[in-house]
């Protein structure tokens, strides 16, 4: 039997009741994923369910109680395979990326002495910066950036390598960029950093809803991502290998358990936020429209989605184009397609990221003016203040709509 190309995207869309959404009487367009994708219906009944029929706190000897822990094991056991993590108990749930990041870097600067050095990077979101510096400024550590090559938004892989060195003892870096779609090469960057001694933590928050990621053909030693923008509730989710989560030192209350993975998992979690993780993976699963384990309907899906999200970034590259007075921030050779997510960012000759950002908006399509957050990115391309215009493609849009936003871009 073929391989199936395609999906059906008109199916896809009805699992979305928000994206039937009208602004003065036209079809709303979800352009502003990056800063939160929408939510098939499957992920809100299943917290629903959740919250009215098995809200428990964990380990009680009672029928919810009971009932809630296997849900959460489950959700866990779940969130592994999406993360292609072998040992469940390594994956943690918080309240988002950030708040996981800052934990951690607290926690990691407990091993640091002065002297020692971290490497940041200018592409990253600020989460994946400002935890890390401030821990360094706290530990006496020094702190490198990597720089960006402005031509294509790619990083200066030539001067990571020279700034490496046995004083390196944690590098923090970005699966894909979130303001230019530009994918990092991880596992280069991790052998190159392993070859050191040191550490790595990589953000895949970006990566996420676009790519199946597995942290063990990474080479990574802590991965983190937010289900929030992978069609999921706002609950940040940390994998790590076993021993630094064992052996790193958890801030935590005195009665909680030292076992993983309950050492950094500070007070209760957000349970229906936990089960509805689990529901969003299970839906990308479901776009496999295949039988077999999780691990290999998830496989499936994102083929599925890399091949329409890649249709849709190339039409959407290509009209950009076509009107010079655009300019994108980013790779914008076709052939080069596989090496970014559909998320792009342009600037225009005349007008400002916050105008576009409203004149769409007044036509119904929703995207983002700013730095994104990507501050470090925004100042080092003298973006700053004004940043880029953000649009961000997920499989749930349509080429019609990204032929309806230039369009409206025309108006300009």
């Amino acid at each position: 039997m073929p391989q199936k190309s395609r999906f059906d995207i008109a199916e896809v869309r009805s699992r979305f009741p928000s994206l039937s959404r009208l602004v003065n009487d036209a079809q709303a367009v979800y352009f502003d994923g990056p800063a939160g994708s929408q939510v098939p219906r499957e992920v809100a009944d299943a917290m629903h369910h959740y919250i009215l029929h098995s809200n428990a706190n964990e380990e009680g000897y009672f029928a919810t109680s009971v009932e809630s822990d296997g849900l959460l094991d489950r959700a866990r056991r779940t969130a592994a395979t999406f993360l292609g993590a072998p040992d469940p108990d390594c994956v943690i749930f918080g309240a988002n990326m950030t708040t996981l990041t800052f934990a951690f870097s607290r926690a990691m600067a407990k091993t640091w002495r002065p002297g020692d050095e971290i490497i940041v990077s200018h592409l990253d979101h600020d989460g994946n910066v400002a935890p890390w510096v401030t821990a360094a400024a706290d530990a006496g550590v020094v702190v490198k950036h990597i720089p960006i090559c402005a031509k294509d938004c790619t990083l200066d892989l030539q001067a990571f390598s020279s700034m490496l060195s046995a004083k390196t003892k944690l590098v923090a870096v970005g699966y894909a960029s979130n303001a230019a779609g530009t994918i990092n090469p991880i596992r280069e960057m991790v052998s190159m950093a392993h070859d050191v001694g040191a550490l790595v933590y990589v953000d895949a928050v970006h990566y996420s809803p676009h790519g199946l990621i597995d942290v063990v053909a990474l080479g990574c030693d802590f991965l983190v991502a937010s289900a929030y923008k992978f069609f999921g509730p706002h609950v940040g989710i940390l994998w790590g290998r076993r021993d630094l989560m064992k052996s790193l030192p958890a801030y935590k209350v005195r009665p909680a358990s030292n076992e993983l993975p309950w050492r950094w998992m500070t007070g209760t979690p957000n349970q229906e936020g936990i089960i509805g993780t689990a529901a969003a993976i299970d839906y990308l699963a479901s776009l496999s429209g295949g039988a077999g384990d999780l691990r290999s309907r998830l496989k499936d899906a994102f083929k599925l989605i890399g091949i329409h999200e890649r249709d849709l970034c190339i039409r959407l590259l290509g009209g950009l184009d076509e009107r010079p007075q655009f300019r994108v921030w980013g790779i914008t050779d076709v052939d080069r397609v596989t090496d970014r997510v559909p998320t792009i960012s342009i600037t225009h000759t005349q007008h400002s990221p916050k105008m576009m950002a409203k004149h769409l908006a007044s036509r119904g399509i929703f995207t983002w003016s700013g730095n994104h957050y990507a501050l470090s990115f925004s100042e080092s391309l003298e973006l700053e203040p004004e940043g880029t215009l953000r649009i961000g493609l997920l499989h749930y849009n349509t080429h019609e709509e990204v032929d309806r936003l230039l369009a409206v871009l025309d108006e300009l």
